[in-house]
């Protein structure tokens, strides 16, 4: 559900409203009744989910299992569902309660995914509402930046990416969440090989025959042939004739200033961008409310949307549940479409 003080259980609910969506899978929503309630509340839309506490939901197979209802909330409220005073609904800022419950239902979702194939309670996908970083580290999580870093590291994946499904335009990031002074440091050659294999992979489970990648410099100009930074021949360009080497067909390294038009005029279909703000701002730019953040390197499908926990409008029914749908809709196509994203390797 993501941060409670958020929009994250308004885009839930109201994406989840929707009859055709619930027909195509079952979901299983790790948060609040409290804040389920209110969003439902001021949206007009009476409650069409199944509410278990937390505390007994995995002793109800029945309720939980494949022959259940089609939603189902895992309510941490421990309360009648209607009150939920430990709650921080619609605070509209972060607070380590926030925080911490945010943090305990991403938890919850991962124990699901790592069920072993079979369990009939084992999640096939998850796709989370927006967290607060600073709700996060007030909460004494400070060590994970993200859900990434988060899934990463309790799955034991040794490279977790992030990818951006836009419509118009189709991005993968070499770092995430790391201050922009950091960024040359972390750039490898095989820090950028493995995104430009992870973006590969995806793109053919998403249904490219062949993609075509295009790979970013970090420097103005592609580093201007060594005159403005040399990060892309000691890092990037070797990476590129690699994954070449391997068969993949990647060109670059392009300046970031250009490389985006071409790949929405479907030049490429993938751009492989160096840092965070590189790659999100042409995605955001475009499709800010349909955009889909795909975790990849993940034993498991993961999606979220594209935006933050708009503490601004939380509480206040303005809230575009078009993103968290486009999440959820990916996440089903992932999980049982098209097929699962790749892991890494």
């Amino acid at each position: 559900m993501g941060d409670p003080s958020g929009i994250g259980p308004e885009v839930v609910m109201k994406a989840l409203a929707d009859p055709a969506r619930r027909s195509r899978a079952r979901f299983r929503i790790h948060g609040s009744s409290a804040a389920m309630l209110a969003a439902a509340r001021g949206a007009g839309t009476e409650p069409f989910w199944v509410r278990v506490p937390r505390e007994t939901a995995y002793a109800l197979p029945h309720v939980l299992g494949s022959g259940g209802p089609d939603v189902v909330l895992v309510d941490s409220d421990g309360t009648d569902g209607d009150s939920g005073a430990a709650i921080p609904v619609h605070e509209r800022r972060a607070t380590r309660a926030g925080g911490e419950l945010s943090f305990r239902w991403v938890e919850d979702a991962i124990a699901d995914a790592r069920r072993a194939p079979g369990d009939p309670l084992r999640a096939d996908a998850i796709v989370t509402a927006p967290i607060s970083k600073e709700a996060w580290a007030l909460a004494g999580h400070g060590e994970f930046p993200g859900h990434t870093e988060l899934l990463g590291a309790r799955f034991g994946a040794p490279r977790a990416a992030m990818m951006f499904e836009a419509g118009v335009l189709r991005v993968i990031l070499v770092t995430t969440h790391v201050p922009l002074t950091e960024v040359p440091g972390a750039i490898t050659t095989e820090r950028v090989l493995e995104t430009i294999r992870l973006g590969h992979d995806a793109c053919v489970r998403l249904g490219v025959a062949r993609p075509r990648i295009a790979v970013c410099g970090l420097n103005p100009h592609a580093g201007e042939a060594g005159l403005l930074g040399h990060d892309e021949t000691r890092a990037i360009t070797p990476a590129i004739e690699r994954a070449r080497g391997a068969g993949i067909d990647c060109s670059g390294p392009f300046p970031g200033d250009t490389i985006f038009n071409a790949a929405v005029k479907k030049r490429y279909d993938m751009v492989v961008a160096m840092y965070h703000d590189q790659g999100l701002i042409p995605v955001k730019l475009l499709a800010f409310d349909r955009a889909v953040n795909v975790t990849l390197g993940l034993p498991t499908v993961r999606t979220s949307p594209d935006h933050g926990t708009a503490f601004d409008i939380a509480g206040r029914g303005e809230a575009d549940p078009g993103s968290m749908g486009a999440a959820i809709d990916l996440a089903i196509r992932l999980a049982g479409g098209v097929g699962s994203v790749p892991p890494a390797g």
